[in-house]
């Protein structure tokens, strides 16, 4: 059903043609439809892991439910601490390399948390994957977000932001839903430790080789412009610590040019 209703939208789309919500156009620029297939899996591997890795943490290790989803912070506050020197990489270097080391950072990361188990030391098994995977995100998430809204017209930069947050929490959403059947994983491994940490087991590599494909693609499709005003990462790209989608651009709004000046209104 959700496929064909996918399928009916993009037809009704692709007839309203430039009055669509999302005008098929805007696919033609071949860096915004690369960052995009990135975004997907990227955002599908981070949506499985962050939801298997909090239950791996109480149903195997122990945790409770605020101490799993407290040991999980270091991503986060690496994001906050470290975005913006990403920003600031990226405007130089451009995007394909921190596209493509990123998520081989996060692939390795996820990797080091197969260590973790039921005597898991936080400090020797947990904390170093998290660092690992919090700085793939840290080079990963702004300059991914600075392209998106760099690949197209500055008026579509709010449209553009729009689609690559929704293909985020969709990619999200829907490894979330697949990745426990994918590996296995049925209603009675929540009950049973040594169920649950095999399956697991068989999660984290497969959220590996999505980002590892991921990586493969913004090394094949990704191509860094030409500096450019616009193509600066944006402040809210260097201060997002979000893991589960792209920041939305909050200025963009569609204008072509700034509004006339007050004498050109005619006001005093």
């Amino acid at each position: 059903m959700g496929v064909a209703v996918g399928a009916l939208f993009v037809l009704v789309e692709r007839r309203r043609g430039e009055e669509a919500m999302a005008p098929p156009s805007i696919f033609a620029s071949r860096q915004f439809t690369a960052v995009n297939l990135v975004t997907l899996c990227v955002y599908a591997a981070f949506g499985g892991f962050f939801f298997l890795a909090a239950l791996q943490l109480q149903v195997v290790s122990g945790y409770s439910a605020l101490g799993a989803g407290t040991a999980l912070l270091p991503t986060t506050v690496l994001m906050l601490l470290l975005s913006a020197r990403s920003g600031e990489l990226g405007e130089r270097i451009g995007p394909r390399i921190p596209l493509t080391v990123g998520p081989l950072l996060c692939a390795a990361g996820m990797l080091l948390m197969l260590r973790v188990g039921e005597d898991a030391s936080y400090v020797l098994d947990v904390l170093p994957a998290l660092l690992v995977l919090g700085l793939g995100m840290t080079t990963l998430v702004a300059p991914l977000t600075a392209t998106v809204l760099a690949s197209v017209a500055v008026a579509r930069a709010g449209l553009a932001s729009g689609i690559n947050n929704a293909a985020a929490r969709a990619a999200g959403l829907l490894a979330v839903a697949a990745l426990p059947l994918l590996a296995g994983m049925g209603p009675e491994a929540y009950k049973s430790a040594a169920e649950f940490g095999e399956t697991f087991r068989r999660a984290m590599p497969m959220c590996a080789a999505v980002l590892v494909a991921g990586a493969v693609l913004a090394w094949t499709l990704v191509r860094s412009p030409e500096p450019a005003e616009e193509a600066r990462c944006h402040p809210e790209c260097k201060v997002h610590c979000g893991v589960t989608s792209p920041p939305l651009d909050p200025g963009a709004r569609g204008e072509t040019a700034p509004p006339p000046a007050p004498e050109a209104r005619g006001e005093a």
